[in-house]
């Protein structure tokens, strides 16, 4: 599976382990940094990481900041992204298997590095639901954002 990596300065001190895990688990990564703990705004490192899940570059993105909260609003505001935060393993397999999410955010302040395993083997291995219920629900946050984007500021609406 392609893998996006992103994350802020608060998010660096566990984003090589994050990278690490995933190469030995088989991925390809592409780490989109921070590559340091110099200060950066996370919608920056959230927006590049989204565009290559959208793009096709990647199957999936983990994202790492201080707490995965603000990482998480930021990819939520973005069509297209179903982003949720998972500091245990249940969140991180049935956020994929219920609601088709694409970016875990995880917190460094929050998870450790012996935790963010179980967490990225959990959401990797977890597969989207063919339940119908699930797919409606689904559909339901497709038919949410084409009504509520044009509503959102700076959208000229």
């Amino acid at each position: 599976m392609k893998i996006a990596v992103g994350g802020d300065h608060a998010g660096f001190p566990l984003k090589g382990t994050v990278v690490n895990v995933l190469i030995s688990l088989g991925h390809e990564v592409t780490d989109y940094g921070t590559h340091d703990t110099n200060p950066i705004d996370f919608p920056d490192i959230t927006r590049t990481v989204c565009n290559a899940v959208l793009s096709g570059n990647a199957d999936r993105a983990i994202l790492v900041c201080g707490t995965g909260v603000g990482a998480s609003i930021a990819a939520n505001k973005i069509p297209g992204i179903r982003a949720a935060v998972c500091h245990d393993v249940y969140s991180a397999h049935q956020s994929v298997e219920h609601d088709d999410v694409n970016v875990m955010c995880v917190g460094a302040q929050i998870v450790g590095p012996w935790l963010v395993v179980d967490l990225i083997e959990s959401y990797l291995k977890a597969e989207f639901s063919t339940d119908e219920e699930f797919r409606r629900r689904v559909e339901k946050l497709h038919a949410m954002e084409r009504e509520f984007a044009p509503l959102s500021p700076g959208s000229g609406s």
